[in-house]
């Protein structure tokens, strides 16, 4: 998958990377990227803040990068809740959430002195719950929730009204969703 050896021109190069996130429909890591157009994954990283800095929506997780335009046209529904929860507890909790059918686009944290501290997760499955977890098993990271006593909050979304409910009320009857 790289480009017959050659090195791609700068602008050529983050055109191309926004074209492969944007027909991807998983997260596309800087390695691969690198890879693929025979640069360094620094490189990369510089031409992905560049994106970013034009305003284009790329977000960087722990999986790779992702093009996230968020369709206003589309039906989901989006709600931000307030957890707590130990460590060990992340796994049950991701799980909860995602069985019911709600993907989680974030983590946000409030920190004494950076304030808002927010990481993207774009979690919608199992799947990617166990790829989030290894990776955070596998960089020994601490989790943002660490920061905080475990308290943290989550942007999720869903199709229905239904499924953010219940996976609340799961999250509720397990004593993680703090009470608003």
């Amino acid at each position: 998958m790289d480009m017959e050896g050659k090195k791609v021109p700068g602008e050529k190069r983050r055109n191309l990377i926004l074209s492969l996130l944007k027909g991807s429909s998983e997260p596309v890591t800087g390695n691969t990227l690198a890879e693929y157009m025979n640069v360094s994954r620094q490189v990369i990283v510089q031409d992905v803040s560049l994106l970013k800095a034009k305003g284009i929506p790329i977000i960087a997780t722990s999986r790779g990068y992702v093009f996230f335009l968020e369709n206003k046209t589309a039906s989901y529904l989006t709600k931000v809740i307030a957890v707590c929860h130990q460590s060990e507890e992340t796994k049950d909790e991701l799980y909860t959430l995602v069985d019911h059918g709600v993907s989680v686009r974030d983590v946000m944290v409030e920190h004494p002195v950076y304030g808002d501290i927010t990481g993207p997760l774009m979690l919608k499955n199992r799947r990617d719950v166990e790829a989030f977890l290894d990776e955070m098993k596998q960089t020994e990271a601490a989790l943002l929730s660490q920061l905080t006593d475990g308290v943290h909050l989550h942007t999720i979304e869903a199709e229905t009204q239904q499924q953010l409910d219940e996976a609340c009320e799961v999250l509720r009857m397990k004593g993680i969703l703090l009470e608003q």
